[in-house]
This record gives C-alpha cells, structure tokens and sequence, in this order.
C-alpha cells in the first residue's frame, strides 16, 4: 500500500542552529557580566540551556567559543559597507563601531575582555585575534577606496587603521571623550584629509 502521508519537515538545521544562537548569547553575555567571575564551558552550556557536549560538538574550547561570540556579535553591529564611496563606507563603519561600544552586551564584553586578557595568555591571544578581524574589516574598506583612485597608490593603509583604532581604544578604556557620531565623522573626515594631502 502507498503511504500518502507528507514527509515531516527536518527540524534539525532550525533546532541545531537555535541551539548554537543561544551559546553565542550566553557567552557574550556571560563575558559582559563577568565581573572578574571565570567564564567556563560549564557555565555557557547552562546559561545556554544545552549540554557540555552539544557546546563541544562546534568548538573546542571556552576560547573558540568567545571569539565566535564577539565575531558573531561584531559582524550584527558593525556590517561591511560598501557603496562605492570611500567616505561613506568609512563613516558607517566607524559610526557603527562608535556605537556599539556603547551598548550591552558588546561593550561591557570587551571591557571584561581587555582585562582579562592582562592575566590570562590564551585571553590575551583571543584578543589579538578579534581585534585582528575588525582591522581586517576596515582596511578591506580602505583598500577598495585606494583601487577606486580615492586614496593615493602608495597610500600607507594599515597606518591609517593604527591610527582609526588607536583613537577607538583610548577613548574607549579611558573615557576621556566621547565615542559619538559627531566623533567618528571628524576622525573619518580628518584621515581622509590627512591621505588626501600626501597625495603627489
């Protein structure tokens, strides 16, 4: 006899995928609110509400797990523009990186981060990891601006990323001034100029 019946939809991508959301979220959240408690595996799982086991079944350490959390999390906050215009794609990406610092759980994550990573050599080792990815990101949109002809041919890229972070990382652990929109436009308008006036 010929079943007729529809096939049941696999629920196993949605399900596994759920699953994986919710340790990003735990961990990123669990490292902001850390407060100089030891992030585990153990503790991701349970604030994740899965099992040791499911946690090590995509990553093979508490490290791996929080890198992909703030990648994760970086790659929501602060997506890759590219419209064409090296000012532009240069105001959003350093508006939406001035920005998420200053929102939970990003912010409070990576201040438990930079920390901890004093003490701890695999933390540390993680945040020259991240920090590497998000350099990445902006010197991707600073060479697509030079390839267009908006920056000069020779035009010392990866200083112009010291020089972006390098604001970025003292403003943000030492407060001295704002992280603000009307602050990432002068900077963005201000290694723009400063390119622009090395030009031959």
């Amino acid at each position: 006899m010929h079943d007729t019946r529809e096939p049941r939809p696999h629920t196993g991508r949605r399900r596994n995928e759920a699953a994986r959301r919710a340790i990003l979220d735990a961990a990123l959240g669990l490292l902001a609110d850390a407060d100089g408690a030891p992030v585990t595996v153990e503790t991701i799982a349970r604030a994740a509400g899965v099992g040791r086991q499911t946690l090590y079944r995509w990553w093979p350490s508490k490290g791996a797990v929080l890198l992909d959390a703030l990648l994760d999390r970086a790659a929501q906050d602060v997506p890759a523009p590219d419209t064409g215009n090296l000012r532009d794609d240069l105001r959003a990406l350093v508006t939406a990186t001035f920005e998420a610092a200053q929102r939970p759980p990003s912010g409070p994550a990576l201040r438990t981060l930079v920390r901890e990573a004093a003490r701890d050599p695999r933390l540390a080792e993680l945040l020259r990891t991240f920090t590497e990815s998000r350099r990445a990101a902006v010197r991707a949109v600073l060479e697509r601006g030079r390839e267009r002809g908006e920056l000069p041919a020779g035009q010392d890229v990866d200083l112009l990323v010291d020089q972006f972070y390098g604001l970025f990382w003292y403003r943000f652990l030492l407060g001295h001034a704002p992280l603000d929109r009307p602050a990432a436009l002068r900077l963005t308008d201000a290694l723009l100029g400063q390119a622009l006036a090395e030009r031959p």
